[in-house]
């Protein structure tokens, strides 16, 4: 249609009647006039409306769903999220017993010898071949550690130092192929040398092939002159097996480690010697009579305390 202004008076004149019928319609409620027509067209365009229904409110259930189920999703998110956190910070907790408990036993070891020590964490291990046993501690030069120093722990003799960086030292461990030191036995004083062996006892050759030893003994290290490389009486492990070696001028013993080298996390470096030879006094108590297995931790009896010479 073109806008003549014909047009312009038709369209003013149907706006117009289409309000008078919305009034009149109104206005009269069910009596009124237009009732029919609109029952009418409510027949014609009901099954219309109800079918679009049927159509429109699957989809928009379905958009209702999604929307739904990512809200749950993102609410299950966050509770995972929670109990990961949850679950670190108990194992955190976990972590920091540990390593109290490991310093608890330190500083009686190092007080009950006289030792003063500064305390390391374990931050690397050497590589496995060549069957090299070695730790990497987070001190070092900066520290006051030097070449040749004894390594020791809560439970005895970890090894020596070797290398020394400013912040950062290695350790060559007890239990390398390549590791020696002079020993004694506990009670009867017979000397001897301690090799390491890997997961394997210590082989040990005591210098008298006569000597009386049991399996059970223990054995502490004997110390070097001004306490480099070893101080004296740290407690090394306990005999497991006697050799035969008749006719030898030594006796062979294997022992038993004290220390889980593969478990090793803080450590103590002796930076000061003992003033004095401490003997067996740091050796773990002898299992009680009719114990199915001896002791494996030491405990010391009481004595000076330790001097840490800072910690980590």
């Amino acid at each position: 249609m073109r806008d003549t202004r014909e047009s312009r008076l038709l369209l003013i004149l149907l706006v117009a009647v289409a309000f008078a019928l919305i009034t009149v319609d109104i206005k009269g409620g069910e009596g009124s006039p237009l009732g029919g027509a609109r029952r009418a067209a409510a027949g014609l365009l009901g099954p219309v409306e109800s079918g679009t229904a049927g159509l429109v409110n699957p989809v928009a259930g379905t958009i209702r769903a999604v929307r739904d189920a990512s809200t749950h999703q993102q609410r299950l998110d966050e509770i995972t999220k929670e109990n990961t956190e949850l679950r670190q910070r108990l194992a955190s907790s976990d972590t920091a017993a540990g390593r109290t408990k490991q310093l608890d036993d330190l500083l009686h070891t190092a007080g009950s010898g006289g030792y003063t020590v500064k305390a390391a964490q374990v931050i690397a291990i050497g590589a496995a071949q060549g069957f090299s046993w070695t730790i990497t501690i987070d001190a070092g030069s900066d520290d006051g550690l030097t070449r040749d120093m004894t390594v020791i722990n809560g439970q005895g003799l970890v090894g020596r130092v070797t290398t020394v960086a400013p912040t950062t030292a290695t350790v060559l461990l007890a239990s390398d192929p390549g590791f020696t030191a002079g020993i004694r036995l506990e009670g009867s004083d017979e000397i001897g040398f301690a090799a390491g062996q890997g997961t394997s006892p210590m082989r040990v050759e005591l210098l008298n092939g006569k000597a009386q030893v049991k399996n059970g003994d223990r054995v502490v290290s004997f110390g070097s002159p001004s306490g480099r490389p070893f101080v004296p009486g740290v407690p090394i492990g306990r005999v497991v097996q006697v050799q035969a070696t008749p006719g030898q001028l030594t006796k062979t013993v294997l022992v038993e480690p004290y220390v889980q080298f593969t478990r090793l996390d803080l450590i103590g470096v002796v930076v000061v010697p003992p003033r004095s030879d401490p003997r067996d006094s740091v050796l773990p108590p002898k299992p009680t009579a009719g114990a199915n297995t001896p002791a494996a931790q030491p405990q010391q009896p009481a004595g000076p305390s330790a001097t840490a010479a800072g910690g980590n």
